[in-house]
């Protein structure tokens, strides 16, 4: 495997570039909430916009880019990428910073969804979930490494000047990507009708149902991390970026864990990790109260919710045969953005309503308790 390295690194840099991009903005809300005059459940748009652009803007581009070399798309995305980190800079004005943020979503899942089927074919057959894993590294180091800097660098320079640092590492992406990827060795072929019309199969089509509601569960909560730290867990918020390498620290364990359940137990592995999920936020509920326990579970929470993906990105590429695959792919990505979305709305709803911020743990639990009920029945019969 040392061979394909330099090109899953390459892949890894634009995730880590992406992911950190997405998930920055938790840490810095209430500074950019403040900064351009919207209260926070507002300002929660600037994540559920960038979910829905992620959401509608993948598959899009897929079918556009399909006769494409999978290598210049993912050098063209990545260029969309830094534009939109370049908008959100100099955006004077909240639907000016929306905007970028919709700019941005677009490149996201095409992105992860080619890069998936990217680093699969750098692999042997027994490695390609962890494979997807090892791509998705950079996503989880976007959390343990980028989401605390990102955040103490925003916090003290300006939020601006986050995004700023977002767009020079998507130059940096850009650049590893047109040295380190080989070039495609077969020209694409274009998508058949048949390969279009399997997505809508009973199979691919539960599988992201569970991926919807798997991730609207993590992101019901994720979405106002920085407030529960701060008013329910009662930490300062300058321990917030510390905390935060505590949950992706736990991101980065899951993903490695997730990668080597999928490949050992690929049915198995995705009903185990969605349900764990769910116990893990309702444990949330019971403890995030007391600072001691707090520390802890944000950890747990990080590897519960990131030992989820490769078993599910993993799952519906093997529902979908032939050049449908990049679509079925980037589509996942899109569910996982379409639950974030939809998490960050009912959070909002909820906390709007004054339930408190100890309610979106319960919550949280029954999307990924219901996707795991599906994912117990697709299993079975698979």
């Amino acid at each position: 495997m040392s061979g394909t390295t330099p090109a899953l690194v390459a892949l890894g840099i634009g995730a880590f570039g992406i992911g950190l991009t997405e998930f920055v903005i938790m840490g810095l809300l209430p500074e950019v909430a403040g900064s351009v005059g919207v209260s926070i459940p507002r300002a929660g748009l600037l994540i559920s916009g960038y979910a829905l652009a992620v959401t509608i803007g993948g598959p899009l581009l897929t079918l556009l880019t399909a006769k494409m070399a999978r290598r210049n798309v993912l050098l063209a995305l990545m260029a969309i990428f830094t534009l939109g980190n370049l908008l959100c800079a100099i955006a004077p004005s909240f639907g000016s910073l929306l905007a970028g943020r919709i700019v941005t979503g677009f490149a996201h899942g095409t992105f992860f969804g080619v890069g998936a089927l990217v680093a699969q074919s750098l692999v042997p057959p027994e490695r390609k979930a962890s494979a997807i894993a090892l791509m998705f590294t950079g996503l989880t180091l976007a959390t343990v490494l980028g989401l605390p800097l990102g955040t103490w660098l925003g916090q003290g320079f300006g939020w601006r000047s986050t995004f700023w640092a977002v767009a020079s590492i998507g130059v940096v992406a850009i650049a590893a990507i047109a040295v380190a990827l080989p070039e495609d060795r077969e020209k694409p072929e274009p998508m058949s009708l048949g390969d279009l019309r399997g997505m809508f199969a009973p199979a691919p089509a539960r599988a992201l149902m569970m991926t919807v509601l798997g991730y609207a569960g993590v992101f019901l909560v994720f979405t106002y991390i920085a407030p529960i730290l701060t008013d329910l867990a009662g930490f300062p918020a300058s321990r917030v970026s510390a905390l935060l390498v505590l949950f992706g620290t736990g991101l980065v364990l899951g993903n490695i864990l997730g990668g080597k359940l999928a490949d050992r137990w690929p049915r198995a592995s995705i009903p185990l990790t969605l349900f764990t999920l769910a116990a893990t936020l309702l444990v949330m509920w019971l403890g995030m109260g007391n600072r001691v326990f707090a520390s802890a579970l944000i950890f747990v929470f990080g590897a519960a919710a990131f030992a989820t993906v490769a078993p599910l990105q993993s799952f519906i590429l093997r529902q979908v045969r032939g050049t449908g695959q990049a679509l079925a792919s980037t589509l996942n990505i899109s569910a996982f953005n379409l639950g974030n979305a939809l998490g960050a709305w009912a959070g909002g709803l909820a906390l709007a309503a004054h339930w408190g911020l100890s309610s979106l743990f319960l919550l949280a639990a029954v999307p990924p308790i219901a996707a795991g009920l599906i994912a117990l029945h697709t299993v079975r019969r698979a």
